[in-house]
């Protein structure tokens, strides 16, 4: 099983002190069954709307640090609250989710339980933010400045160009340029070009 259920007694440590109980507020309010997740690589959250009489359905990553956890969490919530306000035909990232996401985030950020760092980036986020759960570069950035355990994973932007890295699914890549937003990169095996974001984690390698 990949997911587990998140009692609400137990959902506190995972949490920033000071956010429990306006994060309890939306779970109530909304009626949402939250799960907490082992680690997904590609996708840090997921929300999913009633249907057939069954609760509003949010999931997180486990693994987050208390930050992270808790900004996934808002996004997810802000789908929630989006939905409910406009229907479900508004775009998933569009203009209504964006603004009631930021709402959101304000709430949370005039909270003061933030870390300067973090509350900076965020408040740069809200003025236009991001599809993915902490999509920007610089919050996701700022954020794994906080984690409790030390990976030995590295970010892309951060290997030498022309080392070799790996990625989870054990596929070796060598570094290239630097684009505008992204980073070139040679899988090894194939011979193929891949664009990756500045900030994916990887694991360096010394050789194949």
């Amino acid at each position: 099983m990949s997911k587990q259920e998140a009692p609400l007694v137990t959902l506190q440590s995972f949490l920033p002190q000071g956010s429990y109980e306006p994060v309890m507020e939306y779970l109530h309010q909304y009626k949402v069954h939250l799960t907490i997740t082992r680690e997904r690589k590609t996708v840090l959250g997921d929300y999913r709307f009633a249907v057939n009489g069954k609760n509003h359905r949010i999931s997180v990553n486990g693994n987050l640090n208390k930050y992270a956890f808790l900004i996934t969490l808002l996004h997810e919530l802000a789908h929630l609250v989006a939905f409910i306000r406009h229907g479900n035909r508004i775009a998933s990232h569009g203009r209504e989710w964006k603004a009631t996401y930021g709402e959101i985030l304000n709430r949370f950020v005039l909270l003061k339980i933030f870390p300067a760092d973090v509350e900076q980036e965020i408040k740069i986020s809200m003025k236009n933010p991001a599809a993915g759960s902490c999509a920007e570069d610089g919050l996701l950035r700022v954020l794994r400045n906080h984690d409790d355990i030390k990976k030995g994973d590295k970010l892309v932007e951060e290997i030498e160009p022309g080392s070799l890295f790996r990625t989870e699914d054990g596929r070796v890549f060598k570094r290239g340029d630097q684009l505008r937003k992204r980073i070139r990169c040679l899988e090894i095996k194939t011979g193929r070009m891949f664009l990756f974001s500045p900030v994916y984690e990887v694991m360096p390698v010394s050789q194949v």
